[in-house]
């Protein structure tokens, strides 16, 4: 394997970590209006996520700044044509990080309500706009013959991106309902429950009529194919089985059946890409691929030295910190509850209040 396509797999791997961790994030931030119906249960809902979503968007960073070092022209032709996009999920990642990290620093009803929107709006636009960006990087953007975007912001806005952007919306919001009902108790889960099973419905049905369309397009446009690969049936299997897990309420099984979902659709997403990395609509031999947008040999060599030293210790990290901070938390647990580290007693863990 050419170190070009190590970094490609690494990138890869970066944003399946991201949709998954992150995509339970968005979730409970969507879901914040309807599950939790008191400032205690909000705080409860909040809870859950409030040790680990800043880790989350790690995951994130570090892909950005892997496709930077690694594929500066793949950087570059993203960023530039994909600048209102990207720059709106920036600033609504932003305003939702403020909203959790300041939320509890004023109890004034107004303040906690205006964190509370821009916590929801913080989660739902991302997580559209997502499916809506990488959708277009499959499905192709116009691209010259010097790597340069040459459409507009409207162009991004097709149909079938706009479909992918609701699904990938719907998969997240599912995903966070499911990941509730491993971390909350009480009345909480309950509503979780209730808006997993109504999810469960919606995210599978989008996500199979996504699929579909992209395997009709594809053969339209080559030729070639006639049955679907192993990935996306093995994705649209796991997807279809969260609604029977649900409805059996086997919290665990269906959070892992969602996660599954969440790593081969977004495995099928590269996998389908490689060795390209972004497609051209113009011309097919615009495209950028690994090859032409890769960086120098030396450059890539240091990457992985330092990659591979690093990594391992930041996986520790994280599964340590969801170890610590696993237990389930309901709207009574809140009455003493002044920061996360509070969701750690002297005794091994268990939520104060219990």
């Amino acid at each position: 394997m050419s170190l070009e396509t190590f970094w490609f797999c690494l990138i890869a791997v970066l944003w399946i970590g991201y949709f998954v961790l992150e995509g339970f994030d968005f979730g409970v931030g969507a879901l914040l209006p309807l599950v939790g119906r008191t400032e205690a249960e909000r705080r409860a809902v909040l809870s859950t996520i409030g040790p680990v979503w800043d880790g989350n968007e790690v995951w994130l960073l570090v892909a950005g700044g892997a496709t930077f070092a690694a594929f500066p022209d793949w950087y570059a032709t993203l960023f530039s044509g994909f600048y209102l996009p990207l720059l709106a999920i920036l600033l609504a990642l932003i305003v939702r990080g403020i909203s959790i990290e300041y939320r509890s620093k004023h109890h004034s009803e107004r303040w906690l309500a205006v964190c509370d929107r821009a916590i929801f709006v913080g989660s739902v636009l991302p997580a559209f706009l997502w499916g809506v960006a990488f959708a277009n990087i499959v499905r192709g953007v116009p691209i010259d013959r010097s790597g340069e975007f040459t459409g507009t912001v409207l162009d991004l806005l097709n149909p079938f991106a706009l479909l992918a952007g609701c699904a990938t919306l719907a998969g997240f919001m599912l995903h966070g309902a499911i990941y509730l009902t491993i971390r909350t108790k009480g009345e909480l889960i309950e509503r979780a429950w209730e808006c997993a099973r109504r999810l469960s419905l919606i995210a599978p049905a989008l996500l199979v009529v996504v699929l579909v369309w992209a395997y009709v397009e594809n053969v339209s446009d080559t030729g070639s194919g006639i049955v679907p690969g192993l990935l996306p049936l093995s994705a649209g299997a796991c997807a279809l089985a969260v609604p029977l897990l649900v409805r059996a309420r086997h919290d665990g099984t269906a959070f892992i059946a969602s996660s599954l979902a969440t790593v081969l659709l977004t495995a099928n997403l590269f996998t389908s890409l490689f060795p390209r990395v972004l497609v051209s609509s113009t011309d097919a031999a615009f495209s950028l691929t690994v090859s032409s947008a890769s960086s120098t040999h030396y450059t890539l060599v240091v990457m992985t030295v330092v990659a591979l030293a690093l990594t391992p210790l930041v996986l520790l990290y994280q599964g340590w910190t969801y170890y610590v901070f696993r237990h389930r938390v309901g709207a009574l647990d809140m009455a003493e509850l002044k920061g996360p580290i509070d969701l750690i007693s002297s005794r091994g863990g268990e939520p104060r209040g219990t």
